[in-house]
């Protein structure tokens, strides 16, 4: 065959594929979204900027640092592009309903004391008279000039550094606030016996000699003494007591937050994603300058941070790393690691249980817990790794109902209108009872202890929260169920439709509240940042009349949680492969019709089909089409479950240009 034959051949192929594909729906101008960096600037919104060092030679990306001219680079960019450098004052003022921040509001913040504020720095911020803040770690300004730096293990040259006096004239300056940025704990400490060493103010320290960890109690205290100490440094020299606390590597805890908040901060600066709405300064969020961005990065980078990003997810059973054998379990380990960072994901909902049997029943854990058997303590071991090596955010997905606690504990029970007796459904989840005091109490310090020992970015709530039109008929539920103006006993509960309906939505809020306390539980210790998402069943989205044999409802959880989680999966659902497409469409014009909910939905596909009695194994280009599709209705949040990276199922050279923010955007 000619060139020019193969040629005409490779563009019919071409032609027929495009054909092929589905064309989004057209919608006028009128009607088309306009992307998050066009819409104005939204009212009392500041966007945090962190930056660390300064320097002329090549920028030591330890240090996060930039080339001077860059910096003033991009200082130019802001102001000539109307950005704001507002003061702590101006936020504080306008939080309390004082004069509203500008459009464009910037707040400068440089972190760790570097020299080269005084000498690179300052300059400019006098020029420009721009504010700013400066967060010096106390024992690293503490260190004699003759000998170096305790840099978190690494030695380096005490000139690199602030002293105490030139804080105390960068104080002076009227442009520059001082800020906390610990004490002590700019480090690592041991935080499991993997030996992983993570930010010591938001870590329980692991004790390797006598395999255990650091009591909240010895934590509290360690973080007190740090807080204080700082803050007394920062007052002698300044004048004040500091407003500000920047967390190191900007990881924060729900305890320190506790600590500084009880010691007079006001504003506590993390390195999240977005802008800082003011009704939360305890968990402001901030860009890092980092990889010393040329100009376009930097300003792309400033450009899109009004975007939200999309959630890119990938589902992976725990299960799947752990093995008796460590040395075999490392492999896996660094496989699961590899996998995901060629992927492309940018989130993983990883399993913090034990289910080898697949039963959904939970018996043991991957943490360390007052209630479970610890399967083995890998779980911060491995969401550590991915979050650091991987470069993805990871939630603990966790059971809601189906531990396997006690047996003296109430289970969820079904009413059989035949026999007219409750009994434990066998075709269900073996759920602990929510309306016992007691049930929730443990579950809530099962939830304490994974906040405790774990660092995560959200929790994943399981799809065991779920009642159905039968259920709970247990004595517990039935007196919670008359203690709020409902029927006592399912037979009346269930006599009328409009009382069914009364106790189907008093059923579902309730769920939704249970796992409010769950999230208060972790954010008390993890702290406020940690995000949340839940399971939802996609039969209660179509039909919501299925509210009833489920307690769920779609538009509870879009009010309730930062993500909502459908469970996108046909073949489970007994679509055919030809009716799968369609029923995908339809699931997504179904969060559509309600604005601004696909900025709140992730889509989970699924990569098996467990309508097999194995369960099978999906064709990677059948997913594929699944994202295709998805993608085609308008949903820019989707992922999939599970994910076999001991086998590459599925494909990731098939999936990964679907999936991938980072190949197709």
């Amino acid at each position: 065959m000619s060139f020019i034959s193969r040629f005409i051949l490779l563009l019919g192929v071409l032609l027929i594929s495009a054909c092929a594909q589905q064309a989004p729906a057209f919608a006028p101008p009128s009607e088309r979204p306009v992307s998050a960096n066009e819409k104005p600037w939204p009212k009392n919104h500041v966007l945090g900027i962190a930056y660390h060092d300064v320097e002329d030679r090549d920028p030591d990306q330890a240090v996060v640092a930039v080339h001077t001219e860059r910096m003033i680079e991009q200082l130019a960019w802001l102001r000539e592009n109307n950005y704001k450098p507002v003061s702590v004052d101006q936020i504080m003022a306008a939080r309390n309903g004082g004069p509203e921040l500008p459009p464009r509001a910037i707040l400068l913040s440089f972190d760790d004391g570097y020299a080269s504020f005084y000498t690179r720095v300052l300059p400019v911020l006098r020029a420009y008279n721009w504010h700013a803040l400066l967060a010096p770690v106390g024992v690293w300004i503490d260190t004699p000039l003759n000998q170096p730096v305790d840099f978190a293990g690494t030695p380096r040259q005490r000139s690199d550094f602030l002293t105490w006096e030139q804080i105390r004239e960068i104080s002076r300056s009227g442009l520059v606030e001082i800020a906390a940025h610990t004490d002590a704990s700019h480090k690592g400490v041991l935080a499991n016996p993997q030996g992983n060493l993570q930010p010591a103010a938001a870590t329980r320290r692991y004790d390797a000699a006598t395999g255990r960890y650091e009591t909240e109690a010895q934590f509290q205290a360690r973080m007190r003494a740090d807080v204080a100490t700082i803050s007394e440094k920062i007052r002698k020299v300044t004048g004040y007591k500091p407003r500000v606390w920047v967390w190191p590597y900007g990881v924060a805890d729900g305890t320190s937050l506790q600590v500084i908040d009880d010691q007079g901060y006001q504003m506590a600066l993390t390195l999240d994603d977005g802008l800082d709405a003011l009704d939360n300064l305890m968990s402001s969020p901030r860009f890092l300058v980092a990889s010393d961005p040329n100009g376009e990065r930097f300003a792309n980078s400033i450009v899109s941070v009004q975007s939200k990003s999309p959630m890119r997810v990938v589902h992976v059973d725990l299960d799947n790393v752990y093995d008796p054998n460590p040395a075999q379990q490392d492999i896996n380990l660094g496989k699961l690691i590899q996998r995901m960072a060629d992927m492309g994901a940018n989130t993983v909902f990883l399993q913090a249980f034990a289910d080898p049997a697949g039963d959904g029943l939970v018996r043991s854990l991957y943490f360390p817990n007052r209630h479970l058997p610890m399967r083995a303590d890998i779980f911060d071991r491995v969401a550590w790794q991915l979050r650091t090596r991987a470069q993805v955010k990871v939630y603990a997905w966790m059971p809601v109902l189906s531990f396997a606690l006690d047996s003296k504990l109430p289970r969820v029970t079904r009413w059989d209108p035949k026999t007219t007796t409750t009994s434990i459904d066998p075709d269900q989840y073996k759920r602990l009872s929510p309306f016992d005091p007691n049930v929730r109490r443990i579950i809530g310090e099962i939830y304490e202890d994974v906040a405790r020992l774990t660092s995560v970015d959200g929790i994943l709530y399981h799809d065991d929260a779920v009642l159905s039109d039968f259920e709970d008929a247990g004595p517990e539920a039935l007196k919670v169920y008359a203690a709020n103006g409902l029927p006592g006993s399912i037979a009346a509960l269930r006599a009328d439709p409009e009382t069914l309906q009364r106790w189907t939505r008093f059923k579902s809020r309730y769920l939704i509240d249970f796992t409010h306390e769950l999230t208060a539980k972790v954010r008390a210790i993890r702290g406020p940042q940690v995000k949340t998402a839940r399971n939802i069943f996609a039969e209660p989205m179509l039909n919501p009349e299925s509210e009833a044999w489920f307690a769920q409802n779609l538009d509870d959880f879009l009010g309730a949680y930062d993500w909502t989680a459908p469970m996108a999966m046909p073949l489970m659902e007994k679509q055919s492969r030809q009716q799968s497409g369609p029923w995908l469409e339809k699931l997504v014009a179904t969060v559509k019709s309600r604005p601004g909910a696909l900025d709140r939905t992730v889509f989970e596909l699924q990569a098996r089909d467990w309508t097999k009695s194995a369960g099978a194994d999906i064709n990677s280009a059948q997913l594929t089409d699944w994202m295709g599709r998805l993608k085609r209705q308008g949903a820019t949040s989707f992922g999939y479950y599970p994910d076999n990276f001991l086998e590459n199922q599925p494909d990731l050279k098939t999936v990964r240009p679907a999936l991938s923010n980072k190949w197709n955007p």
